[in-house]
């Protein structure tokens, strides 16, 4: 869980500094300490590049920790689920709750004590894993297990008390009672997903599959590559890595429009919310536009190129603002 947090930290970051920039200038506006610097002779220029250099740095952080930091962390956080054995089995299934962690094998465990010991257990077992522990387990369909307590042991899991029922494929059903029995949950296969996934993978990695594409198609990437189906969903997965912090700056821009004063003071209530509305359709449209950039390199080159395009466009239109503000 702590190895994901970094990747939730990635998605909310641009929203989150749109939405606590705009926040700040609200309230520095409401104790009227915008008021002071104006009156002291400070430009507000100055303050919207200030605004806009703690965007970059934001954004290279952003940057570090979408291409270096979250995928080595999502690796590791896979490489411990598939490292984990399967003798944890009694942290894994929880109390009064049917689990199936398993393939084709559901838990039920109706409490669990301080010694780790649980308390009336019922199994189901559609893959005859659990076949061994009867002398006829040929035919046999299904298993199902009932005990009054077990434990986990030496990676067995060991029953007490119980009856274990069998059905075989023409129907007939089979009891045996048991006052002791042991289980080897080995056999057990779960159902994590122990491959890593694209966002999983090193940024090195992905950029070294579409250098060597195949030279046949380009939409192909080479056999040594983990992902060989196609490229779109690498640079799509890349493009938001590296894509989506160069939209911060942007956001930043368009927030520093606040710092323009209107004379109707219904025009300045209604500001904070016209242009944090401007800023969050700009992320969303980023968003959407990311997963467009894999389908052909013309997407890909509009995604990237997008904010280097409106940056200078709105600080111009920003900086004239607030001379014509100076002259008025």
């Amino acid at each position: 869980s702590l190895f994901n947090i970094s990747s939730i930290v990635t998605r909310f970051i641009p929203l989150s500094f749109l939405l606590s920039l705009i926040i700040t200038i609200v309230k520095f506006e409401r104790q009227q300490e915008l008021l002071i610097l104006w009156t002291s002779g400070v430009n507000k220029l100055k303050i919207a590049n200030f605004l806009f250099l703690i965007a970059v740095i934001i954004t290279l952080a952003q940057v570090i920790l979408a291409v270096l930091i979250t995928p080595t962390a999502l690796n590791k956080s896979r490489s411990l689920l598939r490292e984990s054995n399967v003798k944890e089995i009694s942290s894994i299934i929880k109390s009064n709750d049917f689990s199936d962690s398993f393939e084709q094998i559901t838990f039920y465990v109706d409490k669990k004590n301080l010694n780790g010991e649980m308390i009336n257990i019922f199994i189901r077992d559609d893959t005859n894993a659990l076949s061994s522990i009867i002398s006829e387990s040929e035919g046999t369909s299904n298993t199902t297990v009932f005990a009054k307590k077990g434990i986990v042991s030496n990676n067995k899991l060991i029953l007490f008390d119980g009856i274990i029922q069998t059905q075989n494929k023409v129907g007939k059903i089979k009891n045996i009672e048991f006052k002791k029995t042991e289980l080897s949950i080995e056999s057990f296969v779960t159902r994590t997903i122990v491959e890593p996934k694209i966002q999983e993978t090193s940024s090195v990695l992905l950029l070294d599959c579409l250098m060597n594409k195949n030279k046949n198609n380009l939409n192909i990437i080479t056999p040594n590559c983990p992902f060989t189906k196609n490229k779109k969903d690498i640079i799509e997965n890349l493009s938001r890595r590296i894509g989506m912090p160069i939209y911060i700056p942007l956001v930043s821009l368009i927030a520093s429009f606040l710092l323009i004063r209107k004379k109707e003071k219904k025009f300045n209530f209604l500001n904070r919310y016209i242009f944090f509305l401007i800023g969050f359709l700009i992320l969303v449209a980023a968003e959407m536009m990311v997963r467009y950039s894999g389908l052909s390199e013309i997407n890909l080159v509009i995604y990237f190129s997008m904010p280097f395009f409106l940056s200078p466009l709105i600080y111009f239109i920003l900086s004239e603002s607030i001379n014509s503000e100076h002259k008025i």
